[in-house]
């Protein structure tokens, strides 16, 4: 498998695992979520490449429908910020187009 598809792999697997452990299987309760940031963002080498408070504003700001529950839909966007938050760390910049690829409004670049 590609990296990008072990990383899908291993999210789906790592909602499924914390999800799994009360009688709904489908969402992660508010223990099962502190319990899974903190035991799989717990590395000292991640923990230095992004910061903590994103980590506590992402967790913050992941229960949209305000349930008291996270879904994987939740929980996917949530994954996104926090490799959002490691790719501004490491880069000093925030994610974005970059200037000068050439590539147009849908993404690609004009054929000539």
């Amino acid at each position: 498998m590609s990296k990008l598809e072990k990383a899908v792999v291993a999210t789906v697997e790592v909602f499924e695992e914390y999800a799994g452990r009360d009688a709904n299987k489908q969402q992660l309760s508010n223990a099962e979520l502190k319990e899974l940031i903190g035991k799989e963002l717990s590395s000292p080498d991640f923990k230095g490449k992004v910061n903590q408070e994103d980590i506590q504003e992402v967790m913050a700001k992941i229960d949209k429908n305000h349930d008291g529950q996270v879904n994987f839909c939740e929980f996917s966007q949530c994954v996104a910020l926090i490799a959002k938050g490691y790719y501004k760390k490491k880069h000093g910049k925030e994610c974005g187009m970059g200037h000068g690829t050439g590539a147009g409004p849908g993404g690609s670049k004009p054929k000539h």
